[in-house]
């Protein structure tokens, strides 16, 4: 489907852009234009669900004329890391100090993605950009 081809480079070219600069100053003179604000915390979330909603999406239907699964494969696998990594984001910055213990399998996950947001970021805008300028690659 065309639309999940677009929902899929617009929703991985948000979260690297929100990876790459997330706490830097430079997203500031971006922000400062628009009504609403790419640190608030529910609209992480709500980019984090897309982004992962999207990437089974992509999973399931292919787009048009490419090779089932194996087609959409690196943006649907990009998409469901990246809605990983700003959901548990968002739930890491809400949840009450107790709910995370040193010894838990999901913290450590889930700090091994947060630690390398910014590659990650890199490796989402370029999925995003090989997706966007080569549609019919077998594995993009």
């Amino acid at each position: 489907m065309i639309q999940l081809y677009f929902l899929s480079i617009l929703c991985n070219s948000l979260t690297a852009y929100i990876l790459i600069l997330d706490n830097t100053g430079e997203a500031e003179s971006i922000e400062g234009s628009l009504k609403f604000s790419f640190r608030s915390g529910v609209f992480r979330l709500v980019l984090g669900i897309l982004c992962a909603l999207t990437g089974v999406l992509k999973l399931l239907s292919p787009s048009q004329d490419s090779v089932p699964v194996l087609g959409d494969l690196v943006p649907a696998l990009a998409g469901l890391l990246a809605g990983f990594t700003l959901i548990f984001s968002y739930y890491r910055d809400h949840a009450s100090i107790g709910a995370f213990s040193s010894e838990g399998k999901f913290d450590r996950i889930g700090d091994a993605f947060l630690k390398y947001k910014k590659g990650l970021g890199f490796i989402l805008l370029a999925s995003a950009a090989l997706h966007f300028l080569f549609p019919g690659a077998l594995f993009l």
